[in-house]
């Protein structure tokens, strides 16, 4: 079984905990390293490692203070010369190369985004949960099988863009630069339909924007077109 805790989910910053009752692991450090310790109750010994998908500030501002707090940072070579990351604690990690943490068999992969190196990353546990992580990406070549969770970026949705274009609320370079970076709800539809989701048990939306998304909606067309449960990270 897999427990998910979201410390946080947007563009002021995302970090995420996973366990599998075993080995506790820390998706993304977007946070300064003191809010995301009073998050996990100052209990960061029990932080076997923590995986960074790309450089920018919302998912590794805490990076530094995490090693120095004496837990391994796992991210690309790409990623850790974009944020200046060095030393023992740096685990620098290849897409499609797996390694382990404990009880988790975890398998980056490569996505699209306007940084280096960017990863998503497959997690699989001793017992078969299987989890993907993706965010912070406009496309995925990847297909994966028996997953039982999903954690996916649903940052906007092309209508409420549009709309927000025509108003003249939103300038057509950040929409052009938005549909080039990040997944919208149209995506996460289209990644649910090519992967296998017989198995999955919990479906989480990541990193809604504040003025493109409908967390409501969002929820209710996703759990409409998997009959899965769906949560919101929208902390």
């Amino acid at each position: 079984m897999i427990d998910i805790t979201c410390l946080g989910s947007s563009s002021a910053g995302n970090a995420y905990r996973i366990t599998d009752g075993h080995t506790s692991l820390l998706l993304e450090a977007g946070f300064p390293y003191k809010s995301i310790q009073r998050e996990l109750q100052f209990k960061m010994s029990g932080i076997a490692g923590c995986l960074i998908t790309h450089e920018h500030l919302d998912h590794s501002k805490a990076a530094p203070d995490i090693m120095r707090a004496g837990i391994n940072i796992y991210t690309s070579q790409g990623t850790a010369d974009a944020r200046g990351l060095s030393g023992h604690r740096l685990k620098v990690i290849k897409a499609l190369e797996q390694f382990t943490i404990g009880t988790w068999t975890i398998l980056p992969f490569d996505i699209q985004h306007d940084v280096e190196e960017p990863l998503g990353f497959l997690l699989a546990n001793t017992v078969g949960d299987k989890l993907v992580f993706l965010t912070d990406t406009y496309y995925c070549r990847h297909r994966f099988r028996d997953l039982t969770h999903i954690m996916v970026e649903c940052n906007y949705s092309l209508d409420i863009v549009n709309q927000r274009v025509s108003a003249g609320t939103l300038h057509p370079a950040q929409k052009k630069r938005l549909l080039r970076s990040h997944f919208g709800l149209e995506h996460v539809k289209d990644f649910l339909k090519a992967n296998d989701i017989r198995k999955v048990e919990e479906i989480w939306l990541l990193h809604l924007s504040d003025g493109n998304s409908d967390a409501a909606r969002f929820k209710s067309e996703i759990q409409e077109t998997t009959g899965k449960l769906v949560y919101v990270a929208d902390r």
